[in-house]
């Protein structure tokens, strides 16, 4: 049997997180998410097909384009708002929905990812609105494929 991220109940609308604990160490996990080429192999949304550019490690601050598909092709350009080495990284687009990777280590190899997404300060509401349909979803298949990726 496949294992299952799990998503977590906030309470609080247009704020999802999923989390799943992965046999690996957080530096591992962490030099993976932060590399923008592993975002396409560890997409649980089947929404993002490539780098358009962007530096070959993320950290605060840096701005990545990825090719996106959702019904029709589209480029998302990203900044990293948020990042602590082998802890947290958080990056948003231009309508503001932020997605964020937390690492909480466990033992020196096993480590607990939790994936957040916040549209709370989404700037285009209607962009947001069907998010608890798909989103925790999506959220909980990355992390899945995360942990293929790196144990």
């Amino acid at each position: 049997m496949k294992e299952r991220a799990e998503i977590v109940e906030t309470g609080i609308p247009l704020f999802f997180q999923a989390q799943l604990e992965i046999k690996a160490p957080a530096k591992k996990i962490f030099d993976f998410i932060c590399d923008p080429r592993n975002h396409v192999r560890m997409d649980g949304s089947a929404m993002v097909k490539g780098v358009l550019k962007g530096p070959n490690r993320l950290v605060l601050g840096s701005k990545f384009g990825m090719r996106m598909k959702l019904g029709i092709p589209y480029v998302i350009k990203s900044q990293v708002i948020q990042w602590q080495e082998n802890e947290v990284i958080a990056w948003q687009h231009l309508l503001h929905n932020v997605w964020k990777y937390e690492l909480k280590e466990i033992d020196a190899s096993t480590t607990l990812v939790i994936e957040s997404w916040d549209g709370r300060n989404a700037r285009s509401k209607w962009w947001v609105s069907d998010s608890d349909e798909w989103v925790p979803k999506a959220m909980a298949k990355t992390l899945v494929k995360l942990k293929e990726l790196v144990e």
